[in-house]
């Protein structure tokens, strides 16, 4: 006799496997459904990890090849090992993923590998080399993630024209990689490649990079990365690509409406990611999508079919890891009857170029747009000892806070170790604490975070003590 689980995920990635864990601690008999032959999903096996294992060692090399000599290391011979980078890399994901593995077993979830697609609203058919079991259970948590969008005028090919899949992988440095999008990935592995000494052009649609964060991080961003050598070609309309046998052209529109062409070694697609619905036999249960592809859900993640769920980039928001993980969590307790809250405008979004970029809360750009009266404290890194003493002095901290009540609205950041300073932002404002709260703790010296205690004082009366 077939087993019937408690609850079903489909998917394995951060939202998949963190609501797995989160049924098997309320006692529930809990399955997991995993494509790939490795846990962890995108995030863990090509995006999040393996990302930012390059993103690390190219830093490394970059901070070796340009600024080791500042702190009298006097290096010989410097060179990048691609192959050794690559392997490292892998490591990195391999590790990870088995740990996983490890969480799956110590919780007592059953693991099933396959691709999934319901038969009915209790009933899964799993296919994986040719054969075939069906799956039953109570509940179902959809977690499948999403995969590059595709740019219709540029098919990608795997080779000289890629997604951030392959990009991860490449047996060797290109000579001038074009980076279609100058969104958070484009950045991130135009960054890796520009500092191991690929010639990067950046060609991007819109008027700045990272369009959806502040405009003055962008700003400051794009004048990092064009330190690192990187082109900007913004307000740029790409509008088709001509394959040589190891080689491509752009073809693109300016912002003067004038052709133009860029020839390239590689091309990286890189224009942002669509929700994996693919095969799950969604018609046959009654899950509705809506006009951008992903799953209709309620607040507590219900689709049409009241015990089917979906979490993370299948559904509505930004497409995070950690929003994911955040959703597994929640969308099991709604199960169990409990009552989480998710505040989605807490969420922090990162980009882990060099320097870091991070924000949390509103932009000033949404707070005209709102007609809320807000104050603004910034503080530069340059005047922190810490950053100086580390020869990271570029980049800022900037906080946002209403103007009658003080409450902390926005947070962002550009400068060193930022993707870790953000945490400090999102537990102020989780507690909606004002800019006084920051301003008034202690913050232990020679710190970075001391830039955010200096950016609060700048926010309250304009206080910052050391600009």
């Amino acid at each position: 006799m077939d087993k019937q689980y408690d609850l079903v995920v489909i998917g394995a990635g951060p939202g998949g496997y963190v609501a797995a864990i989160r049924g098997a601690q309320y006692g529930l008999n809990v399955a997991i459904i995993e494509k790939r032959a490795e846990l962890g999903g995108t995030c863990l096996n090509v995006g999040c990890i393996p990302s930012k294992a390059l993103l690390e060692s190219s830093e490394h090399y970059h901070q070796a090849h340009q600024n080791f000599s500042t702190h009298g290391i006097d290096l010989k011979d410097l060179k990048v090992n691609l192959k050794q980078m690559m392997k490292r890399k892998s490591d990195v994901v391999s590790t990870t993923t088995k740990g996983i593995d490890y969480l799956m077993s110590k919780n007592n979830i059953t693991r099933i590998h396959g691709t999934a697609s319901f038969k009915d609203t209790h009933t899964l058919s799993v296919t994986a080399n040719g054969a075939s079991q069906d799956v039953t259970g109570e509940r179902f948590i959809i977690a499948t993630g999403s995969e590059p969008s595709p740019l219709p005028t540029v098919p990608t090919n795997g080779t000289t024209i890629i997604t951030s899949d392959e990009a991860l992988s490449l047996k060797k440095i290109p000579k001038h990689m074009i980076v279609i999008g100058g969104g958070i990935i484009g950045c991130e592995l135009g960054s890796v490649y520009a500092r191991i000494g690929s010639k990067v052009t950046i060609v991007e649609y819109m008027d700045r990079i990272i369009p959806t964060m502040d405009a003055e991080l962008g700003k400051h961003l794009m004048r990092s990365l064009k330190k690192l050598g990187i082109d900007f070609q913004l307000k740029t309309k790409v509008t088709g690509v001509k394959e040589k046998k190891n080689s491509a052209v752009l073809e693109a529109e300016n912002a003067k409406g004038e052709s133009v062409s860029f020839d390239s070694d590689c091309v990286l697609v890189s224009i942002g990611r669509r929700p994996y619905t693919t095969g799950l036999g969604l018609e046959h249960v009654g899950v509705n999508l809506d006009e951008r592809g992903r799953i209709k859900t309620t607040h507590n993640f219900q689709t049409d079919a009241p015990n089917i769920y979906a979490i993370g980039d299948v559904r509505e928001g930004i497409m995070l890891a950690h929003k994911a993980s955040e959703e597994g969590s929640a969308c099991v307790e709604f199960m169990m009857g409990e009552s989480p809250v998710i505040h989605y405008h807490l969420i922090p979004g990162v980009v882990y170029t060099w320097p870091e970029v991070a924000a949390v809360g509103y932009t000033e750009e949404e707070l005209k747009q709102k007609n809320v009266d807000y104050k603004s404290g910034l503080f530069p890194f340059k005047a922190s000892g810490r950053a100086r003493v580390a020869e990271e002095s570029a980049g800022f901290i900037k906080i946002l806070a209403d103007k009658q009540t003080d409450e902390i609205l926005g947070v962002h950041m550009i400068g060193p170790r930022c993707a870790d300073i953000i945490g400090e932002a999102v537990v102020a404002m989780e507690y909606r604490a004002s800019a006084e709260d920051i301003a008034r703790m202690s913050h232990a010296h020679p710190t970075f975070t001391e830039a955010v205690k200096e950016a609060a004082l700048a926010a309250t009366e304009n206080r910052a003590l050391h600009v």
